[in-house]
């Protein structure tokens, strides 16, 4: 039998949550998971830009994800619930450190000195990053391939050279090791054994990732600031929308699709993010934006149709 959950677990927001059905047909799941991914993290770029006023970048994603987790694992205790081994809390709590102490602690603390647009650019390079670490893996690269990730540093430059920030340099350099990160995160996380229920398995990554996220950033000396009601919405739609809601949804398609399909996100949210920082917060989009934008998006594409081929 499940364990029994405190009451709060048992509140009206998860009876509600748990009576919500997705589509029944495969398509339909697949379609409302990408509508989810596409609009959840390319908008989670402005959400932390705002969130950032009054929380430190380590600490609020730390903080986010390790409530999203405990969500999480209470919704999963209403499924059909099986512990998990020890080796797979050991590997989740590996891929949770790598994709979020890791790599959305890293952005959160580069998006300090750079745009919402450019940081969603700039984190469009980890199917690049991916194929890099497919190659050490053991897989062959093709050379098309290789200048698909040139083309992607290229772009990185160009997008660099165009911003006059004064941190600009430095947080770049820090959101691509976030990308990086991320790219290493979603490899063992395709490698290693995790639970085989969706929802366990997504909340013990982001528990476990964001509880050593929230050790290590108060180990740090971070602390909440003055909460302001912008940056309070921006956390708890962080916390409900872009975690949860998005990490599930994510989690789905890389189950049940192509890689392709499920790392498609990556050159859809800089779309999403560049047009909400353009309109919400005056970001000012430049001719090397555009180019910059042009040239990183032309390179994953590349890059999956090169994918696809060796698949087909």
């Amino acid at each position: 039998m499940p364990p029994r959950l405190p009451r709060f677990a048992r509140a009206v927001p998860f009876d509600i949550l748990m009576r919500i059905r997705p589509p029944r047909s495969h398509g339909g799941r697949v379609a409302l998971a990408l509508t989810v991914v596409y609009l959840a993290w390319g908008s989670s770029y402005l959400a932390v830009h705002v969130a950032l006023e009054s929380f430190p970048p380590l600490l609020l994603s730390g903080l986010r994800n390790v409530i999203a987790g405990i969500g999480l694992f209470f919704l999963a205790t209403r499924r059909t619930f099986v512990w998990p081994t020890a080796a797979e809390i050991r590997n989740a709590g590996i891929v949770g450190t790598m994709l979020i102490c890791f790599s959305s602690g890293m952005l959160a603390f580069g998006m300090r000195s750079v745009g919402t647009g450019t940081a969603a650019v700039m984190v469009a390079t980890v199917p690049l990053f991916a194929t890099i670490i497919s190659a050490i893996a053991g897989r062959p690269i093709a050379k098309g391939e290789w200048v698909a990730v040139g083309l992607g540093l290229l772009g990185i430059f160009i997008l660099n050279h165009g911003d006059t920030s004064n941190s600009s340099t430095s947080g770049t350099i820090v959101i691509l090791g976030a990308a990086l990160f991320w790219a290493v995160g979603a490899h063992l996380a395709s490698q290693l054994a995790l639970p085989a229920d969706l929802f366990l398995s997504t909340a013990l990554q982001i528990g476990l990732g964001g509880a050593i996220s929230t050790l290590i950033a108060l180990a740090g000396g971070e602390r909440v600031g003055s909460l302001g009601f912008g940056s309070v919405f921006a956390f708890v739609y962080l916390m409900f929308v872009a975690t949860m809601a998005a990490y599930v949804a994510y989690g789905f398609l890389i189950r049940h699709t192509s890689p392709i399909v499920a790392s498609s996100c990556m050159y859809v949210n800089p779309i999403v993010a560049v047009a909400l920082g353009a309109v919400t917060l005056g970001e000012r989009v430049t001719g090397a934006t555009y180019v910059s934008t042009g040239v990183i998006l032309a390179s994953v594409a590349l890059s999956f149709w090169f994918d696809r081929r060796r698949a087909a």
